[in-house]
């Protein structure tokens, strides 16, 4: 098996690559696990003052690898496992996130772009978050997280009708802060991460904590409801859901 996560330094920059190519860098626990080491990692490592996360192949991540989750034998409680941390470790990462985003986004893939301070997506790129399509709750704080970062009317639309968005709609509606040609998606980030590594450290880390004050505590509070929502709707269908809640 491929490492399921690539790490690569430059100066202060560090840059994370979701590698599971053959399956549009979907995860199973063990890439859960993995991203959520290189967070934790690059939170606690003080050469480190930005993180740029992008995705090796021809996709950014295709979210949970279904394929995986649905094989005879397959561990569903371990997705639900692996998952619960990446998320505290994204809710809780102290230092600027960058994402530079190509081919499909969806589910987690779109999800955590939410907890990213600057997400930089090809033109092309299609993203999705399709948990009504599978019979299952909103996961990663979305149910909060996306109305206010896009507002109500756009979240209620995508979580609602599980429709694919756009690379240069995500920018028109929030979610990016630009829709770039994809030969250039990967150098924008780069750039971007360079210029805010260049800034004075605890200025950058005192302005991310001002600008997500609060986010914490309404993230958490959200991540509980879908909890919640997802064991109901495994109750009322069964559903690979169970695979994302607690035990």
């Amino acid at each position: 098996m491929s490492t399921p996560v690539l790490i690569s330094d430059n100066g202060s920059v560090r840059t994370v690559t979701l590698n599971n190519p053959e399956r549009l860098n979907a995860f199973a626990p063990a890439g859960f696990r993995a991203l959520t080491k290189a967070l934790d990692d690059a939170a606690a490592d003080s050469s480190v003052a930005v993180v740029v996360i992008e995705g090796a192949g021809k996709a950014f991540s295709s979210g949970v690898d279904l394929r995986a989750l649905s094989e005879p034998g397959a561990d569903t409680a371990d997705f639900g496992h692996a998952f619960a941390p990446l998320i505290v470790a994204l809710v809780e990462f102290p230092k600027p996130l960058v994402a530079a985003v190509h081919g499909v986004a969806v589910g987690i893939g779109l999800t955590m772009l939410l907890f990213c301070d600057v997400v930089y997506v090809a033109e092309d790129a299609r993203l999705r978050a399709p948990f009504t399509s599978l019979g299952t709750a909103p996961e990663a704080a979305s149910s909060w997280m996306l109305a206010k970062v896009i507002g109500a009317q756009r979240a209620s639309e995508l979580l609602l009708t599980a429709r694919w968005l756009s690379g240069v709609e995500a920018a028109e509606f929030g979610l990016a802060a630009a829709a770039v040609p994809a030969a250039g998606v990967r150098a924008r980030a780069q750039e971007t991460a360079a210029q805010i590594a260049g800034n004075v450290g605890p200025a950058v880390l005192a302005t991310k904590r001002l600008l997500r004050q609060g986010w914490s505590e309404e993230a958490r509070a959200a991540v509980a409801r879908e909890d919640d929502a997802a064991r109901e709707l495994i109750r009322e269908l069964g559903s690979f859901a169970q695979g994302f809640t607690k035990a």
